[in-house]
Formats: structure tokens, C-alpha cells, sequence
């Protein structure tokens, strides 16, 4: 996912995941929190596909708990699994030597102590990425060996500084090396661990001739995880790789969606002038739904916010979707004030928790299969909240 929302107002930007739960009927009759729209009823059962069983509202670890370690580390996947996250999302991004990596954004200098290293220093340059001009230093310019030779550390010091107790204290990790500890997990712990990965930059990288898509496709093969009832599912924020991957293997997959008026990079770079706005019609998402299983959109889609940056009431978005026979899986959900709609906020501190709990709800209520959410176990008991209520 991309770029954070790191103040109370501003720009609101990306993060993902799912897949489609076949014939899920949603009763929403939770109490409506302070301040939040009034729930609109869900009685139908809605067409599907994929990852039956999956519970719903579903939590997605958001790069791992990245909201108590730095994110894309084992850390981060580790206790995003312990504390019972129903799926753990991966970016990919690749190597100069081809190998896959889970890194947010291929540039690495917030997110890695890469700047320590002298013998790196020729490598930060500047690079016009998915249209952006970007700083830095790029995992494509470096080889997997050098790669390794780095700590991760965390991305936002001044927001959770006490992940930075865990800066330098765990390397790079490639996509082989999650796939392995998947497999080990599940094993261990008796039921498949699920992953939600995402290609990164697609098109930019296409462009120098490393195939996001293939690199990963080639790993999914070899490990026979690339059919329809996979343990990992596939998502972007470009339909043209969504439609790559559609044809290279069979996981379940996901459109991701930024805000109304961005346009997907692969629509500008082939001069393409829609918008996500004309993608999430009832007609665009109808297109969606045949070569992907749901949509990720940002939660301001689902429920967009008014100029007070306070909740407003429900799109139609979740019902356009089920109606079109595709899950929908928003993101972020962070407990961090400076991310949450202004409604829900605690004080003045944008780093001080807010009523995350509440937010959560005023999700929920719009039938949305799942949630990314870098505190995975607040989110979790908000969706255990919200069953119960609705069971009751």
C-alpha cells in the first residue's frame, strides 16, 4: 500500500486485502457509537468466491503488527500471527538479481539503516517512480547479498517511538524465506497460515525488465501454492498486474483502491484517464469482478469523511461490490488520533490512541468482509465485538 495519512487532516492515502467469502449473509444490528452514521441494514446473502471459511469481519495484519514492530519483519509477522490475525500482508518488491523481498516500497531508506553504510553511499539517487520523484536508496540497485547485510528499522520513529527499541534487530526478508515460515507455522500450529501479498510498482519495474508478476508466479508454482484454494492470495493497485497474475496462476486476488480521483499507475503510464471513481461504478466493478475476487479500498471509499474530517454517511461501495459478487477488504485501521476520522478522536495528541473501537464499528456496520489494520489485536476484538452483537 502506499503513503500514510501522518496528521489529523491531510491526504489520504493507501494500505489492502481478501478475498471474496462465497454465499455470507451480514446482520448488522450493533449499537451505533457516538457520533457514527446509522448502520444500514444487510440481510441478503451475497455472491462469492474464495477463501471459504475465512470469518468475517476478518483482520489483516498490515505488513505484519506494524503497529509494535517494525513492519515487514519476522517480528512483525510473528506476533501479527500470535495475536491471532486471520491473514499477514506482504509487499514484494524485487532485487537487481531477480529475488522478491517484503519491503512497503522499494525505497529503502526509512525503513532499513542503509545510510550507515558507507560502502552503500554512492547508491542514493533520485528516481521518478510510478510518476513520483523519489530519494533515496532502491532495492533494485542492489543484489540480495547486499540487501542482506542491512536491519530493518521503523518507519514511523517520531509516531511509535517504542519500535524503535527494535531497530537493527532483524534482517531484510525475502518472500522464499516468508513462504517457508508459513509452512512451518501452519504445521506447527495445525491449520495453514494465510498470506495476503501484494506487487509493488508493477508497471515501473516492468520497465526495467523485472516482472513482478512472474518472480512471483515462479515461486507459487514451485511450492504448488498457486491454485484457486491457496493459502495466499494476490492483490495490487493496478489491474493490469491483477490481470497478469490472472493469468499466470490461480490464487485468489484483489484489486486494491486509492482515493476517488488518483488514477492506478498502470491507467496513467498507458494514458488511461480513469479514476478509481470510474473503476467502483456498479458497471466498473462488474469489470473487476471478472479477474478478481474483491476489492481493497481505502476506508474513506466505504465510509467517506466530510470537511470536518468527521465520518460522513456510508457509500454504496460495499453493496455495489457484493452485488458484483466480490469481497471488500478496507484499509488501514490504526489506533494512532493522527489516522482516525476526526469523530473518533482522544485529545490533542496526534500519537495518543483514540476510540479505535468505535471507528471500527461505524466500519463494520457497512457489511465490509475485512479490515488491514496495524494493530491487529485491538482490531480483533472489535470484530469479536461486532459478531457477538450481531449474533445476539
Amino acid at each position: 500500500m502506499t503513503a500514510d495519512r501522518t496528521a489529523p487532516a491531510g491526504p489520504r492515502r493507501r494500505s489492502l486485502l481478501g478475498a471474496a467469502l462465497a454465499g455470507t449473509a451480514v446482520s448488522l444490528t450493533a449499537a451505533p457509537a457516538a457520533g457514527a452514521p446509522e448502520p444500514r441494514t444487510r440481510t441478503r446473502a451475497r455472491r462469492g468466491g474464495g477463501l471459504p471459511g475465512l470469518r468475517t469481519p476478518a483482520v489483516v495484519a498490515h505488513r505484519g503488527a506494524s503497529g509494535h514492530r517494525p513492519e515487514h519483519t519476522i517480528g512483525a509477522y510473528r506476533l501479527g500471527l500470535d495475536l491471532g490475525a486471520d491473514m499477514i500482508e506482504q509487499d514484494v518488491v524485487p532485487t537487481k538479481d531477480g529475488r522478491l523481498v517484503c519491503r512497503h516500497e522499494n525505497e529503502i531508506g526509512g525503513t532499513t539503516d542503509v545510510a550507515d553504510h558507507p560502502e552503500f553511499a554512492d547508491r542514493r539517487t533520485t528516481k521518478s517512480v510510478d510518476g513520483e520523484r523519489v530519494t533515496g536508496w532502491f532495492t533494485e540497485d542492489f543484489t540480495l547479498a547486499e540487501l542482506k547485510t542491512l536491519r530493518a528499522t521503523e518507519r514511523l520513529p517520531g509516531r511509535r517511538p517504542d519500535n524503535t527499541l527494535y531497530d537493527g534487530r532483524w534482517p531484510l526478508l525475502t518472500y522464499d524465506e516468508v513462504l517457508d515460515w508459513a509452512a512451518e507455522q501452519g504445521s506447527r500450529r495445525g491449520q495453514p497460515v494465510r498470506l495476503c501479498t501484494e506487487t509493488k510498482h508493477a508497471t515501473y519495474f516492468r520497465s526495467l525488465d523485472l516482472g513482478v508478476e512472474e518472480l512471483l508466479a515462479d515461486l507459487l508454482r514451485g511450492r504448488g501454492l498457486d491454485h484457486a484454494g491457496s493459502r495466499v492470495v494476490l492483490q495490487s493497485f493496478e489491474p493490469g498486474s491483477v490481470r497478469r497474475l490472472a493469468r499466470l496462476v490461480d490464487n485468489p486476488r484483489i484489486l486494491l483502491l486509492a482515493e476517488a480521483d488518483s488514477r492506478p499507475a498502470d491507467l496513467a503510464a498507458e494514458d488511461d484517464p480513469r479514476t478509481t471513481a470510474d473503476l467502483i461504478t456498479p458497471e466498473g466493478l462488474r469489470r473487476i469482478a471478472r479477474y478478481a475476487h474483491g476489492i481493497g479500498p481505502t476506508l474513506d471509499l466505504v465510509v467517506p469523511r466530510d470537511d470536518d474530517d468527521r465520518l460522513g454517511r456510508p457509500s454504496s461501495l460495499v453493496d455495489d461490490a457484493h452485488d458484483a459478487g466480490l469481497g471488500v477488504y478496507g484499509y488501514t485501521l490504526r489506533n494512532e488520533n493522527a489516522f482516525l476520522p476526526a469523530d473518533f478522536r482522544r485529545g490533542d495528541d496526534p500519537n495518543v490512541h483514540g476510540d479505535v473501537f468505535g471507528a471500527a464499528r461505524a466500519y463494520f456496520r457497512t457489511g465490509i468482509d475485512a479490515v488491514f489494520a496495524d494493530h491487529p489485536d485491538t482490531a480483533l476484538l472489535a470484530a469479536g465485538d461486532f459478531r457477538r452483537a450481531a449474533e445476539s
